[in-house]
């Protein structure tokens, strides 16, 4: 049995995507056959593509994190999970494809009130959000978190279940109408530009009180301002280097650059100043996955259900090599308010134009 793929076979810009026909094979005792009707778009696949990231399997391969889909079979060990079952799948990659294998323990309900689309929109966005500000952050009510790429795919999540848990949130992002978006729509006290100097009008707003929590996408000199602004007690998140990725091809020189704009830290300058910094890569939880994915992705089901949170989806592009050029290029060039999905169930929220 054969399926459409859309693969990575050399890195370099949006273009270098080919699509193809690949091998499925059938469901393991443990895994099911789901056809795939959406699929996300995130930042670390164009990273992927580009040659910027280490936790990949070899060329020729698809990416893809998420995807929204129905079974289609499952194995003779499945008893949790029937063919027809619409469901969400969390993986490491494979997921630009019509047709996945993946282990039954990595699948999700997800509420009938969304479409596949939507369904694809949420798990990686809103759970990096959670890990960042929950599990490793530690956020409390009444506290102030910063969000860099407010605008974003992470960052709207990220605004939104702070605002939810009652912290009060000052983002950054890249034009006028994600600014007003994040403030506006999600909640945000304040959304500063992430293209300017923002770090002084952050140091304005909250004064010597300082930034107990600082989401950090970035990199690079946005680092080392989110450290000047923590709080006593305040803690630094990263999970991303979009400083390194530039508008459309590799480029290492951009990528060390942005690795040597990279404050160093000391472990005795963190004792000094009462802060902390953590690293987040949803992919590498290992034995603690299920334990920390699972209730928190049926946590935010279920607060999307109560209409407490919902999926900022800026568009869906068609899922089809010339989609996932056009989705990348899309997300290359910042315009995206919110994800991208590859579906072929058209969906599109407005456009913002470029950053």
């Amino acid at each position: 049995m054969t399926t459409r793929a859309i693969l990575i076979e050399r890195h370099g810009p949006p273009e270098a995507f080919v699509e193809r026909d690949v091998s499925l094979g059938e469901p393991g005792p443990g895994e099911v056959h789901l056809r795939v009707k959406a699929v996300g778009v995130n930042f670390a696949d164009l990273m992927m593509r580009a040659g910027l990231y280490d936790t990949v399997p070899p060329r020729p391969y698809s990416p893809g994190f998420e995807v929204a889909g129905e079974i289609v079979s499952v194995g003779s060990e499945v008893s949790d999970w029937r063919t027809g079952d619409h469901v969400v799948a969390l993986i490491r990659f494979g997921g630009y494809a019509k047709d996945v294998i993946v282990p039954a323990a990595n699948l999700f309900h997800y509420p009938e009130s969304l479409t596949p689309v939507q369904a694809a929109a949420i798990p990686v966005v809103f759970l990096t959000a959670w890990v960042c500000l929950f599990d490793s952050g530690n956020a409390r009510a009444g506290e102030t978190a910063l969000i860099l790429g407010a605008g974003g795919g992470v960052g709207t999540a990220a605004v939104q279940l702070a605002v939810r848990h009652g912290l009060r949130v000052v983002g950054t992002a890249g034009n006028p109408e994600k600014r007003a978006y994040v403030t506006d729509e999600l909640g945000a006290v304040a959304c500063f530009d992430s293209r300017g100097d923002w770090e002084p009008d952050v140091r304005q707003l909250v004064g010597d009180r300082g930034i107990d929590i600082a989401l950090d996408s970035v990199g690079g000199k946005a680092t080392a301002a989110c450290r000047r602004l923590l709080a006593p007690l305040g803690r630094l998140i990263l999970y991303g280097l979009s400083d390194a990725v530039p508008k459309n091809r590799r480029s290492w020189l951009l990528a060390a650059k942005a690795w040597l704009r990279m404050p160093f830290i000391h472990p005795f300058s963190l004792v000094e100043q009462n802060v902390g910094v953590f690293g987040v890569h949803l992919l590498h939880l290992g034995t603690k996955e299920q334990q920390v994915l699972r209730p928190a992705l049926d946590e935010i089901y279920r607060a999307i259900t109560r209409r407490e949170l919902h999926a900022v989806v800026d568009r869906a592009f068609s899922f089809d090599r010339r989609g996932a050029v056009a989705a990348h290029r899309y997300l290359h060039e910042r315009r995206n308010l919110g994800k991208v999905v590859l579906s072929d169930q058209p969906y599109e929220r407005r456009d913002l134009g470029e950053t």
